[in-house]
């Protein structure tokens, strides 16, 4: 779901609002969204944050904008001076482009990043797309060790 060409490390964002819009045109650009996707993706965020704490938000549409959709996917864009998320400062944003629940795998992952000091450094402060895909990518060889040891 998450293509390099879908992941930009030095952007800058006048806010929120701005933000988002630049994610949303990655996913345009990917041909992952129609433009219009843009709009549910603010239409969602004025209805409840996807700000998630540690310098990352994840915008994504409202239920509505689904349609606009014409593969999941996901893009990532660092804001490497911040921006300005009501108040917070993020300087990561994973946009979601998902029909279904194909984005809940990694959204996992991204969770495990974020309890982890020092790997949701490592997202924040990343310069090379390896870097990026490395951490958000499920490591599925090592999940199943670990569900055979259970």
């Amino acid at each position: 779901m998450l293509a390099r060409d879908a992941i930009r490390l030095d952007a800058w964002a006048g806010g929120r609002d701005h933000a988002i819009r630049i994610c949303g045109q990655v996913l345009v650009d990917t041909g992952a969204v129609a433009p219009a996707y843009i709009d549910a993706m603010l239409e969602r965020e004025r209805s409840i944050s996807t700000y998630l704490g540690e310098g990352v938000a994840i915008p994504h549409g409202t239920s509505g904008g689904r349609d606009l959709i014409h593969r999941d996917a996901l893009a990532v864009v660092r804001f490497p001076d911040g921006a300005d998320w009501d108040g917070n400062p993020v300087t990561v944003c994973i946009a979601i482009a998902a029909r279904g629940d194909g984005h809940m795998e990694i959204l996992a992952e991204l969770a495990q990043v974020l309890m982890d000091p020092d790997r949701a450094r490592a997202l924040r402060e990343a310069t090379e797309d390896e870097q990026v895909l490395a951490l958000l990518t499920p490591d599925t060889e090592t999940r199943e060790e670990e569900e055979d040891s259970v």
